[in-house]
């Protein structure tokens, strides 16, 4: 069978940033740990006032074409996965391709466009989407543009308000592909819940605590799942586990609770037996509580090993190196952080090809998806393509009150005019509203 996967990724931040341990912690009088232990996070992106969700997405799917020497007629599919779309009828998609049909020749007339909508997770099922057309023959021989972009704003003074960011992902998935092949082999997680809501409005009502359980819940029962067709997974079977990472502190709780569940019954169980002792079993306790105090208890333990803190640091610390300098990028949480493994390990001219990562999404409201990936041949070339770390090196440095301004500028109820902070070459800018009120959009040399 013909393998089907992502073929190129490319990423774009916006190009300005907020400190979070020596800007925003001293006026809000935290400790700056509170922040960089905490949650993980060093610095968050946000978008300049020329920026939105749809110049990041074109200005990444734009890079990513004219690397891979691509024209419209060789995409047949353009989804775009968000959470921060201003239009409840025409997707962010129509307006990308707009966009891109400035810079290339030819057009996207003949490509189906869509948008698809599942808070963070929407940007795996996109994949998903483009995955099944491809392999269902549909695709006429043409690749998918999948495109995950959002501002993860928060009301200023929200609990979440740390935790902002705003990027993009771009990925082309085709036939025989160059970073790594899709399997068949899924499980999910999913329930109706209430956690994380934006009810026709801007910034979202977050239960913090709610969605924190949620996610943990959600990722248990998809891992599960996963298990039921794939087979129980052992430690050593992935060499990284890219989860969706709203900050990195609640990757560190997914981490500990995947690898409390995958080393019962193993080696990896007996070794540490002698120290911690073995994992509680439920059908020890005839209190239901009592079950969950003893494994409560266990983890805290399993957390402060040298075997799970040696695993953490090879398998997952990877997968973060990124977020914690951008923040949570909703939709391309779990790309970004699959990105940020493989750019790691090229970077240690580590050889990957043939190894499996085990991929963990999650959308409020709330559903999570496991996958395995297999790493193909063409990973590091793709990989080392990559820019990011010059984008995120030449952000502007953002003062908290000039912070305060461009937040007003990106939230949709205020009409604030302000003076960009960088100068945009090459690329995508927000040009001003049309006369249906539509957002218009130019490239600029």
């Amino acid at each position: 069978m013909t393998a089907v996967g992502i073929d190129a990724i490319e990423i774009w931040s916006g190009k300005l940033k907020l400190d979070l341990p020596n800007t925003f912690a001293p006026v809000k009088g935290e400790d700056p740990e509170k922040y960089t232990k905490g949650l993980g996070l060093d610095n968050s992106s946000f978008p300049d006032t020329y920026e939105d969700i749809v110049t990041m997405g074109a200005n990444a799917a734009k890079r990513l074409m004219e690397r891979k020497g691509l024209t419209p007629d060789d995409i047949g599919r353009i989804d775009v996965a968000t959470e921060s779309a201003f239009d409840n009828s025409k997707p962010v998609s129509t307006y990308i391709s707009g966009c891109l049909e400035q810079v290339f020749d030819g057009d996207f007339r003949h490509a189906n466009k869509g948008e698809r909508k599942f808070a963070c997770i929407s940007g795996t099922q996109a994949i998903d989407d483009a995955y099944n057309w491809i392999k269902a023959g549909r695709n006429r021989g043409r690749a998918a543009l999948v495109i995950s972009t959002d501002t993860a704003l928060y009301e200023r003074g929200d609990p979440g308000e740390a935790t902002q960011g705003a990027g993009a992902v771009a990925m082309l998935v085709t036939e025989d592909p160059g970073v790594v092949e899709l399997s068949t082999e899924q499980g999910y997680g999913s329930m109706d819940e209430t956690d994380f809501l934006k009810p026709n409005q801007q910034f979202p009502s977050v239960d913090g605590k709610r969605s924190m359980q949620v996610y943990l819940a959600r990722m248990r029962e998809a891992l599960e799942d996963y298990e039921s067709i794939a087979g129980r997974v052992h430690p050593d079977d992935f060499v990284y586990a890219p989860f969706h990472t709203p900050f990195p502190g609640m990757v560190r709780k997914a981490a500990l609770l995947a690898y409390r569940h995958t080393i019962r019954g193993t080696e990896f169980e007996d070794e540490l037996a002698d120290d911690i002792g073995r994992q509680p079993r439920e059908d020890e306790f005839d209190d239901w509580n009592d079950y969950e105090e003893a494994i409560r208890g266990y983890m805290d333990d399993l957390k402060e090993t040298q075997q799970y803190r040696d695993w953490f640091e090879q398998t997952i610390e990877p997968t973060i190196d990124i977020s914690r300098r951008v923040g949570n990028w909703y939709t391309s949480s779990v790309h970004v952080a699959r990105a940020s493994a493989l750019k790691v390990a090229a970077e240690a001219d580590r050889d990957l090809t043939g190894e499996h990562l085990l991929v963990g999404s999650y959308g409020s409201g709330a559903q999570a998806e496991i996958h395995s990936e297999r790493i193909v041949g063409g990973w590091r070339e793709e990989i080392e393509q990559l820019n990011v770390d010059e984008q995120l090196a030449e952000r502007y440095d953002l003062s908290f009150e000039e912070y305060e301004t461009v937040h007003d500028v990106h939230n949709h109820e205020k009409e604030t005019d302000v003076e960009e902070f960088t100068q945009p070459s090459g690329e995508f800018v927000f040009d001003g509203w049309g006369r249906m009120g539509e957002r218009k959009y130019e490239y600029v040399e």
